[in-house]
């Protein structure tokens, strides 16, 4: 197989790669967010509190549709680096060609179930009828660019298994730059509101789908995008079946669980709502700099892996763990100490920053656990376990949040109790993760694999 891929991940020093690799992903992931954010502080300080509220309340309804699909993307680049590092070129090309088709399939069919179903599913979240209209209307231009969404992540997924984690940044440098553009064009000369939020959004999504196919249909190696040969493989979807769906399922899981904590934020009123929007974005810095990292787990230990080279995994498995451990401690504390400014880059109104910056020093400090636990979990995806994962996500995240929502918030019914799910469930599912991490290396070493 030619060897023209960015990056070897079976090899030393991997301090120094893992950073080479993950760091670019970081800037990659805090660019798509500042560009988010973006749309969230123009709506916040030239549109109103409503629209805020509207724009924040739609974040974990997105997710929930959305994660399936995405976790489709992240089984694609699993095998993609299985492939690169088995030096298996024709699967490499079939595992490529069955991503790129499978993405304008999902995409379509979620943009379709997204349009139509918008209002009924906000509905159900308890929207408060203040704030459901401009909700529905964001909501449904927004699913509208969800073809363009999942094609470029399912290609970035592909592009990274190689190695290289500079391009999709540069693409969504360029992408985002469009983004910011079109929301101040569209809001503050054409006065659109929320719907020149989204429309500018899916305009930015678009365009980075048509510049990573264009990168794909112009790579040097067994990665090339042939237009004519997309098709489904089906040993090929097999396995990115088999890893993305429970990988899919997991995060839509923890969006279920967020979709019901959400519902119980609308109860509190549109200024909580906005307070909550504007704080929570800040998390997500967080979790993307360090969810860098277990992407960064992922795709070594999975060219390595096909490698057959076992003895590496231990090593980057504990990289990435001191990584994550001093990335997550140092944000957190930044958005602990910091709380009160930066929620009020997204509005002025002090019951909004108060409610924000509150929820920030509650959980900051300890968002460090839910960094490792994704570490955690991406770690024995690559090692080409998927279900075990879920099913421990399902019963500490996820049934941990519901358990606390329905039993341990009524004793104290206070907005900043109902946030203690989260820490909490953080802690318990990266341990339980951490465990079966020694028991999946246990079952290799009774196969002879470790050393």
């Amino acid at each position: 197989m030619e060897k023209r891929y960015s990056l070897d991940m079976t090899s030393g020093p991997f301090l120094k790669k893992i950073l080479i690799f993950s760091v670019p992903l970081m800037l990659t992931g805090l660019l798509q967010l500042a560009y988010n954010s973006a749309d969230v502080i123009v709506v916040g300080r030239f549109v109103g509190s409503q629209a805020l509220a509207a724009v924040g309340s739609t974040g974990s309804l997105v997710n929930l549709f959305l994660n399936v699909f995405l976790g489709l993307s992240m089984g694609s680049g699993v095998m993609v680096a299985r492939h690169i590092g088995e030096s298996d070129e024709k699967a490499v090309h079939e595992c490529v060609h069955t991503a790129m088709f499978m993405s304008v399939i999902c995409g379509i069919f979620i943009g379709t179930v997204g349009f139509f179903f918008s209002s009924k599913m906000l509905k159900l979240m308890d929207v408060p009828d203040d704030v459901i209209d401009l909700a529905t209307l964001y909501l449904k231009i927004y699913f509208l660019g969800s073809p363009g969404l999942l094609a470029y992540n399912f290609g970035a997924s592909i592009v990274r298994a190689t190695g290289d984690t500079k391009r999709p940044l540069y693409i969504l440098t360029f992408s985002g730059i469009v983004n910011v553009v079109l929301n101040l064009v569209l809001i503050l000369v054409f006065k659109m509101g929320v719907s020149g939020v989204a429309i500018a959004t899916i305009v930015s999504q678009y365009l980075s789908a048509i510049l990573i196919i264009i990168y794909l249909a112009k790579m040097p190696n067994a990665c090339r995008l042939i237009f004519k040969k997309l098709k489904i493989y089906k040993e090929e979807v097999k396995s990115i079946v088999r890893l993305g769906i429970p990988a899919g399922i997991q995060n839509s899981l923890f969006s279920v669980s967020n979709v019901i904590i959400q519902s119980t934020v609308n109860s509190f009123g549109s200024v909580a709502m906005a307070g909550i929007a504007a704080g929570s974005n800040f998390d997500s810095y967080v979790y993307t700099c360090t969810n860098a990292v277990a992407q960064t787990t992922m795709n070594f230990t999975s060219q390595n892996m096909g490698a057959k080279k076992y003895e590496n995994i231990s090593k980057v498995y504990r990289y990435c763990l001191i990584i994550t451990l001093i990335v997550g401690l140092a944000m957190g504390w930044l958005g602990r100490i910091f709380g009160n400014q930066i929620v009020g880059l997204f509005s002025d109104e002090a019951g909004v920053i108060a409610i924000g910056a509150e929820r920030l020093k509650m959980i900051m400090p300890f968002y460090f656990f839910c960094s490792l636990m994704d570490v955690a979990a991406c770690q024995i995806r690559g090692m080409g376990k998927s279900f075990e994962p879920m099913i421990i996500s399902l019963l500490g995240s996820c049934g941990i949040r519901l358990f606390w929502v329905y039993f341990i918030l009524p004793l104290n019914h206070e907005l900043m109790f109902l946030y203690w799910a989260y820490p909490v469930s953080w802690a318990v599912t990266f341990f339980a993760q951490f465990a079966l991490f020694f028991i999946v290396k246990k079952q290799m070493k009774k196969k002879g694999l470790f050393q």
